[in-house]
């Protein structure tokens, strides 16, 4: 069985192999992949394709690829995936950023942001 290291070479582990995450969001959106791969939203081929060419388009416009904004990049492929097979809109993806900006500016510093 292929693991999601072989098909992800790329994805920042610590000494166990085990992926490092640099804020709660990235594991998060690590999580949601899961997640979606299990309920058959898409292979881990498509998911490895995907991501590939998330990333060599951030290169290409720049990118440093310093490790640093590979979670960016899987956030960008994970939501892309989600719109080619249906599973949401750019409208709606577009909408709850804005929701979620709006709660985050309207939540005092150190409270928990909650979407009304």
């Amino acid at each position: 069985m292929t693991s999601l290291k072989d098909l992800l070479p790329d994805l920042p582990c610590d000494d166990t192999a085990a992926p490092v995450f640099r804020a709660p969001w990235e594991a998060q959106a690590f999580a949601m992949a899961v997640a979606l791969h299990k309920q058959g939203l898409f292979t881990w081929p498509e998911w490895a394709a995907t991501l590939t060419a998330e990333i060599r388009a951030a290169q290409a416009a720049g990118d440093p690829d310093t490790g640093e904004t590979y979670y960016r990049h899987w956030l960008n492929a994970l939501e892309r995936l989600a719109v080619e097979k249906g599973a949401t809109t750019q409208a709606a993806l577009h909408e709850k950023a804005e929701a979620w900006d709006r709660a985050a500016r309207a939540t005092p510093h150190g409270q928990p942001i909650s979407l009304p």
